[in-house]
């Protein structure tokens, strides 16, 4: 047997050290050519790094969470004295020219790009034996991609399974019920909530949600943010929507609110210069844009991520909700190209139908603003003296106080809500 130390390649332009996020091997295992060997993330991407030989693990250099520099050993393998031939990187101590920020990283020969997403508390896919169960159902299931690569290489159709997570989504613990149940579709045990529980899990924060919380930290210590609070009546923005949605095309998709008020904003930006664009404190430099280029807050199974819908003002109402949708599906399914998750000048965020009441939203750093939007529903109000019911939703806003005076961000919400209770000014 050879000893062969596999070097952690230069993995994209301008990149000197990467994070370990998820190790797919582990010391003793044997590996063929092309197997998945580790996660890394770069400031650019995450990568899978595969083996580039056949062998047995002798060795891993570095723990999930720990940087590893380009060039350093990752792993060490002991082969059958065919390992193969890759040129050494250069020395380490010359200089690493950055050229100017590409759309796409680039990869060297045998480095996948992928979105990854390890579940905190399964850090290799357990080898089980499983009844093998035909892939044969369409029905839509609701699960992570550590849950979904875990059934696949055990060969168990998720469809199968009873998910006892929220929505019916499928946990570790129902594939576990499964295998223990002889294949039998089981749900997980039932949480007994007689008994009292103790004791605590550890989670590393590693990849992109360290990335969130550093970037969270930045936003929240170096702006000093104030936030603004106001109701809007939105019962004609919904007659005007349920009626375009009753008339719209099959290719036109199903409007919600989100258009309306990207619009709305558009509309309104040129008026409110301060809230659109960058504030470089560094410099001391104020970039505003003329471009409405709107960040949508989106959760996805990887954590937040906020794709970008440009050029809103150039848009019509079907083409802001066909972008919307085709940067947050993206940003969901980790098909999110660079240029979709960029150049955003001012951020709407929202939860949906868990949009709650209230909340104080966090600027996405250099923005300047960001809006918080909330559930629509259905209040006694007060009109002309007589208590009527109307469609109301709560707007939540921050801006960065340094740039923006409390007047001026006042000033951009009751200019929104004045577009969104009377829909047609927004196309106008």
């Amino acid at each position: 047997m050879a000893k062969y130390d596999f070097k952690l390649p230069d993995i994209g332009e301008g990149v000197v050290e990467g994070e370990v996020v998820t190790w797919h091997v582990s010391v003793g295992d044997v590996v063929s050519e092309d197997d998945p060997i580790v996660d890394v993330m770069t400031d650019k991407a995450t990568v899978t790094i595969p083996s580039p030989t056949d062998g047995t693990v002798v060795s891993l250099n570095g723990e999930v969470g720990d940087m590893v520099a380009v060039g350093s050993v990752l792993i060490e393998f002991d082969t059958d004295g065919s390992a193969p031939s890759i040129p050494e990187l250069e020395d380490e101590s010359e200089p690493i020219e950055e050229e100017a920020e590409e759309e796409q990283v680039e990869i060297p020969a045998k480095t996948e790009v992928r979105e990854v997403v390890k579940s905190p508390e399964v850090s290799k896919p357990v080898q089980m034996s499983a009844p093998e169960i035909p892939i044969s159902s369409s029905r839509t299931v609701l699960a992570s991609p550590a849950v979904r690569r875990r059934a696949r290489e055990a060969n168990i159709d998720l469809a199968s399974l009873s998910g006892s997570g929220p929505a019916g989504r499928v946990r570790h613990a129902d594939i576990d019920a499964f295998v223990a149940g002889g294949g039998a579709v089981m749900g997980a045990p039932p949480v007994a909530y007689s008994t009292k529980r103790s004791g605590f899990s550890e989670v590393k924060i590693v990849g992109l949600r360290r990335k969130i919380s550093e970037q969270m930290v930045k936003s929240a210590f170096s702006i000093p943010h104030f936030s603004y609070f106001e109701e809007v009546d939105v019962t004609e923005l919904e007659a005007l929507r349920q009626a375009l949605n009753t008339s719209r095309g099959e290719d036109q998709p199903k409007l919600t609110y989100l258009p309306f008020i990207m619009l709305a904003l558009a509309k309104i930006m040129p008026e409110h210069p301060e809230c659109n664009g960058y504030f470089y404190d560094g410099d001391g430099v104020v970039h505003r844009h003329e471009a409405v280029n709107l960040g949508i807050a989106t959760q996805t199974d990887r954590g937040l991520y906020v794709p970008v819908v440009k050029n809103v003002e150039s848009m019509d109402v079907w083409q802001a909700a066909n972008d919307l949708i085709r940067v947050s599906g993206a940003a969901r399914t980790g098909t999110a190209s660079l240029d979709d998750l960029t150049g955003s000048t001012f951020t709407i965020t929202s939860l949906g139908r868990d949009g709650g009441l209230g909340a104080t939203p966090i600027i996405n750093h250099p923005e300047m603003a960001i809006l918080g939007v909330h559930k629509a529903r259905e209040m006694p109000v007060v009109r002309s003296g007589n208590i009527v019911i109307r469609r109301m939703m709560n707007l939540s806003s921050s801006f960065d106080h340094r740039v923006i005076d409390g007047a001026d961000g006042a000033r951009l919400v009751q200019h929104l809500k004045k577009m969104l209770e009377h829909p047609a000014m927004i196309f106008m």
